[in-house]
């Protein structure tokens, strides 16, 4: 393992992405959600005009995020999908926008084609989030091998369309976890140095609710690949089951559940309330430090 990409827990964490830039080292990683569709479970739609995209991402900016997530294609449960055409005509002029705006900005792009992913990073995209790791669009692969940008490397059993039918593990995190060797050491072999991989146990892709409470309780082991840890837990459907509440209640159980994983070590936050999650964490390194 690269110890320059390593989270020193309660210390720092550094994330080198494309072109050898290096984000932090920070305490933590805040990443900004920013969906470019009419259908995002939480916030689609609210952001689809491009001018709209334009002002969120440089909010969320503003209030501190070291990253902005772009999305053009929903990932929710049962979501339909749409070809990359069409995605890309959603997310190209958006980050093209940012990057006029702001040169230096982080932008990640969510996406698991190949197309996207390219033209993305030919336009200055640093960071490919993932949700497939490379097994939806196998020439994904090649692309990040080539560009060599941060990658977020996520598990999801199944697909979007089908992942919430019936989900089932004996072992929900050591079958996570060798799912996690077999692609890191794949996508190694195949020229992704490892000091630009991340790691996301894909908390709502393919999982009950028990199964991401599960994840959650045992996330240290997930330590054992010595790659930092990031998550997404904003708003998802998990706290509606857990506590019957609505998407735009469960800002409260989202900033609960983030600052436990984050004194446990996880160290990358992707989330839609940027300006709570900066709260909440410097509470958290305001007691623990």
């Amino acid at each position: 393992m690269h110890p320059e990409n390593m989270r020193q827990r309660n210390n720092t964490v550094s994330w080198i992405v494309k072109g050898g830039r290096v984000i932090g080292p920070a305490p933590f990683l805040v990443v900004g959600i920013l969906n470019v569709t009419p259908d995002s479970f939480f916030d689609g739609g609210k952001y689809y005009n491009p001018k709209e995209a334009l002002d969120r991402a440089c909010l969320v900016m503003d209030q501190g995020a070291h990253i902005v997530d772009v999305g053009g294609e929903s990932t929710r449960p049962f979501s339909p999908g749409v070809d990359a055409g069409v995605e890309m005509a959603r997310v190209l002029p958006v980050l093209k926008k940012i990057l006029e705006k702001h040169s230096d900005a982080n932008v990640s792009v969510d996406t698991h084609k190949a197309k996207v992913a390219a033209g993305c990073l030919n336009s200055g995209a640093v960071i490919i989030n993932d949700v497939s790791a490379c097994r939806f669009d196998p020439e994904l692969m090649d692309v990040v091998a080539e560009y060599k940008p941060g990658y977020v490397l996520m598990h999801t059993q199944g697909v979007p369309q089908t992942m919430q039918v019936d989900p089932g593990y004996n072992d929900v995190v050591g079958e996570i976890k060798s799912f996690f060797d077999e692609r890191l050491n794949t996508l190694v072999k195949k020229g992704l140095p490892e000091n630009r991989i991340v790691i996301d146990p894909g908390i709502g892709f393919g999982k009950t609710l028990e199964h991401n409470l599960e994840i959650m309780r045992r996330i240290d082991e997930f330590f054992v690949f010595g790659l930092p840890l990031y998550l997404g837990l904003s708003n998802k459907s998990l706290w509606g089951k857990l506590l019957g509440l609505e998407p735009d209640c469960r800002g409260t159980a989202t900033q609960v559940a983030l600052s436990l994983m984050a004194a446990k070590g996880v160290c990358i936050h992707r989330v839609h309330d940027v300006l709570s999650t900066f709260n909440s964490l410097r509470i958290l390194k305001g007691i623990l430090h």
